[in-house]
């Protein structure tokens, strides 16, 4: 990443500061760029057990249309994402196009065969901190367009078999997609300062293991 350069006391303000961290180091504000390894990364996420309590998917609420451009936040994934680009008609309905699904290694054509699956899962996201978020947090978290990690097509069947579980539980079938997917993951929760449960961090470590140490950037939410 090319980092601005700051000349004396003169250098302007950016609006977006890069923090580079290690497992020590204190936590970014929102609005900081964190750039670091995937393992520090990891390492650097709290570690806690993961609490249920009071979760319903109602509460995050999610497939809004943030910037009323008639198309809801799934509807902009598929726009986004698509191989083939669709034809978009009266109220964002999508016709044509083809997607590709990492999960499973597999190319659609059919919208209705896709999900949008959040990369860590919204039951994820509540046993690993956001129970203490705010209404509107939750909301921005289950509609993040800002990070491509964050929501991704994928086919329906893998995005289902997946459900809410962790890394401990599910991996893509794609064995060659999942060094992309635990690093996502890492990054996810960087992003959103969300903690992982102790059986979660060392599955996460044993496929990194396997996987090239490559630096994540991320832009904190919160």
């Amino acid at each position: 990443m090319r980092l601005p350069r700051i000349a004396g006391a003169a250098a302007a303000v950016v609006s977006t500061l890069t923090v580079l961290l290690t497992p020590s180091a204190a936590h970014a504000a929102p609005d900081d760029t964190i750039v670091l390894p995937v393992r520090d990364a990891l390492t650097a996420l709290a570690v806690q057990d993961e609490d249920r309590t009071g979760y319903e998917r109602t509460k995050f609420r999610h497939w809004v249309d943030a910037d009323r451009d008639g198309c809801n936040t799934r509807s902009e994934v598929l726009i986004e994402e698509a191989v083939t680009a669709p034809q978009r008609g009266a109220n964002c309905a999508l016709t044509g196009g083809s997607w590709y699904s990492p999960y499973d290694d597999t190319y659609f054509t059919q919208v209705r065969a896709l999900d949008i699956d959040h990369l860590v899962p919204l039951a994820e996201a509540w046993d690993s901190g956001a129970s203490a978020w705010t209404a509107a947090e939750r909301q921005a978290y289950a509609n993040d367009l800002d990070d491509a990690r964050a929501l991704i097509a994928v086919s329906a069947t893998s995005n289902r078999s997946k459900a809410d579980q962790d890394p401990t539980t599910w991996q893509p079938p794609a064995t060659g997609y999942r060094c992309t997917y635990a690093t996502d993951w890492v990054a996810i929760k960087t992003r959103w300062t969300l903690a992982v449960d102790p059986a979660e961090q060392t599955a996460i470590a044993a496929i990194l293991d396997t996987c090239p140490n490559a630096p994540i950037e991320v832009t904190r939410a919160r």
